[in-house]
Order: C-alpha cells, then sequence, then structure tokens
C-alpha cells in the first residue's frame, strides 16, 4: 500500500522514541537485552502505527451520474442546513469574496461535516470535479472537533472548487490533537481537480465540511453513516436545482 512520504520525518521520531524507552527502562535498573528489547519494541510499534496512519489506498471514484463523493474518510457526524445569514457567519473566516459567496445562490446552504478518528485515512479526495481554489489557512481555537462550533472558531484550510454545475466549499478543520492540515496543490493560483483525487491531509484526527447550495443537491447520506474518500457517494446533484 502507497504510503505518503510526510512520514518519514515521524519515523525518525519514532526511533528516538525508542531509544528514550530504552534508556528509562535502563535507568530504573532493566539488564542491557531488557533496555535494548524494550526500545526495539517500543519504535517499532510508533513506526508502524505511523506507516498505518500515512497510508494513502488508491480510490476510484463511482460512475454514476451527478454524484459527490466523500471527501475524508471517517463517519458523518452533522448534516445542517443554513440559512444565508448563518451560511456568511459559519465561512466568515473562509477568504470568501462577495463573488464567491454568489455561487451559492440565495437559498440554504448544506453543510455536511466527517469526522476523522486516529485510524481512519486521514488523505482528502475531491468531492467534484472542477476548479480548485486555495482561499489559504485561517487561525483559531483548537476545540474538539466534535463540537459544533469548531466547525467556523477552529484553524482550518479554506478550498472552493468551483465545479460545471454547482461549487462545494472544504475545509479541513484542526481539533486539539490534529497539529496541521495540508494542501498539496498550488497555493496560489487555481488548479483544475478530478473527483477523488487527492488534495490534501489532515494529521492525527480531525473534521472535515463541505458546503453546497441546498437545493443543488440530493443527500444520499445520513448521520453515522462511514464513508470512504473519493468512493462513498454522499449525494447526487440535482439537475434541476444545480
Amino acid at each position: 500500500m502507497k504510503v505518503r512520504p510526510e512520514v518519514k520525518p515521524f519515523l525518525a521520531a519514532s526511533a528516538g522514541a525508542g531509544l528514550l524507552a530504552g534508556l528509562i527502562t535502563a535507568v530504573c535498573g532493566c539488564s542491557a537485552v531488557g533496555a535494548i528489547a524494550t526500545s526495539a519494541a517500543f519504535a517499532a510499534l510508533l513506526a508502524g502505527y505511523m506507516l498505518y496512519f500515512f497510508r494513502d489506498p488508491p480510490r476510484t471514484a463511482p460512475d454514476t451520474h451527478g454524484a459527490i463523493v466523500a471527501a475524508a474518510d471517517g463517519h458523518i457526524a452533522r448534516l445542517k442546513t443554513l440559512d444565508q445569514a448563518a451560511f456568511r457567519q459559519a465561512v466568515a473566516r473562509s477568504g470568501l469574496s462577495e463573488s464567491d459567496m454568489q455561487l451559492f445562490g440565495e437559498g440554504d446552504v448544506l453543510r455536511i461535516s466527517t469526522f476523522l478518528s486516529l485510524f481512519d485515512v486521514h488523505v482528502n479526495r475531491a468531492p467534484i470535479s472542477g476548479t480548485a481554489r486555495f482561499l489559504g489557512y485561517f487561525p483559531g481555537k483548537r476545540l474538539f472537533t466534535f463540537d459544533e462550533k469548531s466547525s467556523d472558531q477552529n484553524q482550518h484550510n479554506a478550498i472552493l472548487i468551483q465545479g460545471e454545475q454547482l461549487p462545494c466549499l472544504v475545509t479541513q478543520i484542526v481539533g486539539p490533537v490534529c497539529r496541521r492540515v495540508v494542501y498539496w496543490l498550488d497555493h496560489d493560483n487555481p488548479h483544475p481537480i478530478k473527483i477523488a483525487q487527492d488534495f490534501g491531509m489532515m494529521k492525527f484526527g480531525s473534521r472535515l465540511d463541505m458546503y453546497f447550495p441546498a437545493g443543488a443537491i440530493n443527500l444520499q447520506c445520513a448521520l453515522n453513516d462511514v464513508v470512504r474518500a473519493g468512493e462513498s457517494v454522499i449525494a447526487t446533484i440535482n439537475q434541476q436545482g444545480a
């Protein structure tokens, strides 16, 4: 299985942590053999987890007309319909211009929130095809990401994907455990993107929100559904409403 190259410094840290564990064991009076065994076991355990966490399995988008796929592995934690005032408040710190806001129309906006555990794949994938534009990294709080307030108060990356039929705002949200969110595409210029294409990663547990014009999609997921980025169909485009 493919593993992201970002794992390298974490493998080095695992080796260092294993060495420290061995030294502590030796100081506590353990034999040299026991200290070495402790060091090796601890380092191997951490390194194994890091390789598992940074895995990047291949994903293929479903052959479903108008499909919108999950952008992150995990479970659907929230489905919330926002009126225009609530939508503007929720994304006030996400770098959307007034012309960007107009892409979402004047009706309600649906926010689909996915919660990622420490054991989920953390590579993020595009929910639709279109042109992706990085809106920036926005500092904020580090509330637990199961807290609804984390959507509009936590630190996050914001990415706007403009598809042929509808827009999608994606926010990669940092919690108290997740220390970094990464966007791999061009930060300065819009970039074409295909559905299920990987575009970034959230490290060590987090939340990903997607915003769509509510009338432009037909929801195909429910609360607590387990989803896989790039494969699970969470909605389809409403051809009349888009």
